[in-house]
């Protein structure tokens, strides 16, 4: 009986192919070796899936029997659906891009007493006309105490003109000096959107640093008696026209005066050039207000130039004034600036008649052989608008201390009264137009019998009047030997 060999183990076999069969044995060990390396971003995926589900199958329950269960935390297909709700065509969204205006644009901030500040910019004009927006201002002390918070008071000044911005004066009163230690602070603005306290900016507006605050500056005796604020200069503006205006008026206010003006592009070389002197013998303030351009206001911004300088200058002199450079002021009857002013101190304010003149009316006067190129403006034009019961502009003079806004022909925010039966004391003369002219200005020569005549021109009847001529070689004089540097 044959005996049958004891089988083989398989491992043994396995071996046995591979050394008979070398061949087959590299080619079945590349093809492993493949397998395994396109495996394994499979096998990754499974690891995280299998991570997330035994966490979800971890979770362990006891019933009130107190018998313990398992959650696998597997869950249907159904209930891994979504259900998104159904989209209503006629539901319109709405998405803005960017800002049309700014909230809030600040041009300055001034301390106005001990215990009140003002704070002027400008501010979209929808929002104010439309919406509710209110102010809130906190004064935040440098030693750390506690900060003070006081509800503001915003008045809109512009009277309606404002285009995209308009102007906005916001006064913040404490009960209290907040800063009575003189150890400094800042004034902070809230300016909020809208009726609701949620939504709004804050900001600083002022510092105040450790010693600044000196109580004097507030009260009288002031550093002047008058104080020229001028709206915005704009335009191509004559040279000639701004020393004429200069030397009048410097010589009209005396000596304790001063004239702030504003640059809104108007200020050339040439007229710089005319200012410069007055600048070094220190009469003359110029603000440089280009960048106001940015910011769509009523006339170059003339409304918010005005409370700027209100507020600047509240306490520097006792009188401001706000007329044109194309305006001149003018005493008839012989009386004096201090003693109409005298009359009028009872008054916070007190409004300026016009006397309107031509800008293009002379006199052809062949006997005198009058050489017009070497007169100056108000000297040769000497022709008035004579009608009566028209309405026209008047300007001012405000004690600034007792205002809290202004316009450009008057203030209605002030503390006490305003006159304005005024012309048999004070007047001013308005060249209209004429600051501009680079040209002669006589365009137009009359007859010497137009002197005692009513001239028609354009259906708009003119009167001689010289009373600003007679004062040319006064001023001219006055200009030769004007204390300037």
């Amino acid at each position: 009986m044959r005996k049958e060999p004891p089988p083989q183990p398989v491992v043994g076999k396995i071996f046995l192919c591979f050394e008979s069969k070398p061949l087959f044995a590299a080619f079945l060990a590349i093809t492993l070796v493949m397998l395994v390396w396109n495996l394994q971003p499979y096998y990754e995926n499974i690891l995280s899936a299998s991570s997330r589900c035994s966490a979800a199958a971890g979770v362990v329950s006891i019933d009130s029997t107190g018998i313990r269960s398992v959650s696998l935390g597997l869950t249907t297909a159904s209930e891994k659906r979504v259900v998104s709700p159904p989209v209503d065509p006629n539901k319109r969204t709405f998405r803005a891009y960017g800002s049309a205006a700014a909230l809030f644009v600040q041009m300055g901030a001034y301390r106005g007493g001990p215990s009140t500040f003002a704070v002027v910019g400008l501010a979209s004009k929808p929002i104010h006309v439309f919406g509710k927006p209110w102010f809130k201002c906190e004064w935040f002390p440098n030693k750390g105490n506690s900060s003070v918070r006081a509800k503001a008071y915003k008045m809109l000044p512009d009277w309606g003109y404002g285009r995209v911005y308009t102007v906005v004066v916001v006064n913040c009163t404490f009960p209290e000096n907040p800063n009575a230690d003189n150890g400094g602070g800042k004034l902070l603005l809230n300016a909020y959107y809208g009726e609701s306290p949620r939504r709004f900016e804050k900001f600083t507006v002022l510092e105040e640093a450790p010693g600044a605050y000196d109580e004097s500056n507030y009260r009288p005796p002031y550093k002047y008696e008058y104080l020229y604020c001028g709206s915005s200069l704009y335009g191509n503006l004559s040279a000639a026209r701004m020393r004429e205006w200069m030397a009048y008026h410097t010589w009209f206010f005396g000596p304790s005066s001063h004239f702030v003006f504003h640059d809104a592009g108007g200020v050339s070389p040439e007229v710089r050039a005319v200012l410069e002197p007055w600048k070094r013998a220190g009469r003359v303030t110029l603000q440089d207000i280009r960048a106001q351009a940015e910011y769509d206001g009523y006339y170059y911004n003339q409304f918010l130039v005005v409370n700027d300088c209100l507020h600047r200058y509240r306490h520097a002199a006792n009188w401001t004034f706000y007329f044109d450079v194309d305006e001149y002021i003018y005493l008839p009857d012989g009386n004096t600036l201090e003693s109409v002013l005298r009359d009028f101190s009872n008054n916070t304010q007190f409004t300026i008649e016009q006397n309107a003149m031509s800008s293009i009316l002379c006199v052809n006067d062949s006997n005198q052989k009058q050489d017009y190129s070497r007169q100056w403006g108000f000297e040769k034009l000497v022709f008035r608008d004579s009608r009566t019961r028209i309405r026209r502009d008047r300007k001012y003079a405000i004690q600034a201390k007792n205002a809290y806004a202004t316009g450009v022909h008057m203030s209605e925010n002030v503390i006490g009264g305003t006159l304005h039966a005024t012309e048999t004391k004070i007047r001013y003369y308005h060249y209209h137009n004429s600051i501009t002219v680079h040209e002669e200005l006589c365009r137009k020569l009359v007859p010497t019998a137009a002197l005692n005549a009513t001239t028609w021109i354009d259906k708009v009847p003119f009167v001689y009047d010289d009373n600003m001529k007679k004062l040319a070689p006064v001023i001219k004089q006055f200009e030769k030997t004007a204390p300037r540097l």
